[in-house]
């Protein structure tokens, strides 16, 4: 059913909920090559590859044959760990800087098999050419994209900076088709919002943990608490966020802890793998200058908080809500996370290629794994009062083949077995408007807000029936 799902993404970094990587950019030596290495293993590697170049019905370039023999080897270990050719590692780089080369377009898959505009970023080629809202692209260069695969239509629309895509969109109010030719430019992507939504409590979105993430949050903080010097309450959006920097990860949760505190813990083979690290600047500074959470004014240590998260909510992000709920500095709401407890370190091979692998397991300062188990929340709210939709309906990290196991605790089921059912939730999630983070009709923002007021909350009635039916089953 995962096929039916709408992918949201970015032109140009493509993050997909529950796939992006807490990661630790590597610069350490490499073991050298073990003498006992498994030498019969390997000439039959050889002899395969000359194999494929004598016999194979069509030649075969030599880098392209080799480059897939070791994606296949780094793929077979683990759902995280990847082969990054020269592409695919420039763009990982550009998603962790928060800038990429593209039109400034947030998609999503349509129903109809086309590609629909979630929203155009603002100052952005696209949001200056008068993409809207809403728009259908139909062709992309003349192609058309129905029934193409996202993921092709992302590479159709980034290329280099100045260079011209046009695109064929529908528009609900237009008779016609409507033609769009943008040059692509490099866009900066701000993965921090902050708002205040009612007198006295504020928002405060994390998208993703990207390099600036840490001094833009910063930033809002200290704007939000300087024209608001009476907040009573915050909520911490993690909704959907996939993960990113680990280093991001532990500076948003420094922001609300004491000084010095134990964000996370990792553990892996080597001795480098087997740290813990604490809300202290060398551990979330990723630039040199001023430490920017040193300013932060000290409310923000003691104020009332809530944490959102649902299936989405992926790897850094639940590193930040594990943290905050093992210290019970805030409560965490909504729905049991992605569980992707693991750091994926990129070892550079190469002038521009490198390998992403999964080198350790991390712990919350309780010393809990989150691998293939998430974070349960501590007041389960649906995404809508009429129930979860299609988060419901989401993959989790345990549901991934060759999934890292949890070491330290019993993994739970993850998904009903009840097929009419979620093909009930996915009808009815279908009819629903996306979902708009932060405004008046956001649900769980407003049951957040009623629980920072000491009101009654409206609590997931399906979670709350299979907690009872968990415990009892002695689990």
């Amino acid at each position: 059913m995962g096929s039916t799902f709408k992918n949201s993404c970015l032109v140009g970094l493509g993050a997909v909920a529950g796939v992006a990587i807490t990661m630790q950019f590597s610069a350490l030596a490499q073991k050298p090559v073990d003498a006992g290495m498994p030498l019969a293993e390997l000439r039959q590697l050889a002899d395969v590859y000359g194999v494929i170049k004598s016999t194979y019905v069509e030649p075969v370039e030599d880098k392209a044959l080799l480059s897939q023999a070791i994606s296949g080897m780094v793929a077979s270990l683990d759902p995280h760990s990847a082969y990054l050719d020269p592409r695919a590692y420039r763009e990982l780089r550009e998603g962790t800087e928060g800038r990429f080369v593209g039109l400034g377009i947030e998609i999503s898959e349509s129903d109809d098999g086309y590609v629909e505009i979630v929203a155009p970023i603002e100052d952005s080629p696209a949001w200056h050419a008068g993409i809207k809202e809403g728009d259908l692209i139909t062709r992309i260069d003349g192609l058309p994209v129905q029934g193409l695969p996202i993921d092709e239509a992302i590479k159709r629309m980034r290329g280099e900076p100045g260079t011209r895509v046009t695109l064929t969109i529908a528009r609900k109010d237009s008779p016609a088709p409507l033609s769009f030719t943008i040059a692509r430019s490099e866009i900066i992507q701000k993965s921090v919002k902050a708002k205040m939504v009612e007198p006295g409590y504020a928002w405060l979105r994390v998208a993703q943990f990207q390099e600036p993430t840490v001094d833009d949050m910063a930033a809002k903080l200290k704007a939000l608490y300087r024209d608001n010097p009476d907040m009573k309450g915050l909520v911490l959006d993690l909704r959907n966020d996939p993960g990113g920097l680990l280093q991001g990860a532990i500076g948003v949760a420094a922001a609300f802890l004491p000084k010095d505190a134990e964000i996370v813990s990792t553990n892996g083979q080597l001795v480098e793998q087997r740290q813990r690290f604490y809300g202290r600047p060398e551990f979330y500074m990723l630039r040199s200058g001023a430490d920017p959470l040193s300013t932060l004014p000290p409310a923000f240590k003691s104020m009332p908080m809530v944490v959102l998260v649902n299936t989405g909510s992926a790897s850094a992000s639940e590193i930040v809500a594990g943290a905050l709920q093992d210290y019970k500095r805030a409560t965490i709401m909504g729905s049991r996370t992605f569980g992707k407890g693991s750091v994926q370190t990129i070892r550079p091979i190469g002038r521009d290629a490198a390998v992403k692998l999964t080198t350790a397991r991390y712990y919350t300062p309780a010393g809990r794994s989150i691998q293939a188990r998430g974070i349960l929340p501590d007041l389960p709210v649906d995404e809508t009062l009429e129930g979860d939709g299609l988060n419901a309906l989401r993959m989790r990290e345990a549901d991934l083949e060759r999934h890292l196991s949890n070491d330290r605790d019993k993994e739970e089921a993850t998904r009903a077995d009840d097929i009419e059912e979620q093909m009930r939730l996915l009808a009815e999630a279908r009819l629903r408007k996306p979902l708009d983070y932060g405004s008046a009709d956001d649900f769980q923002l407003v049951q957040a807000l009623r629980h920072l007021k000491g009101e009654k909350v409206q609590l997931s009635k399906r979670a709350l029936k299979a907690d009872t039916t968990l415990a009892q089953h002695g689990r």
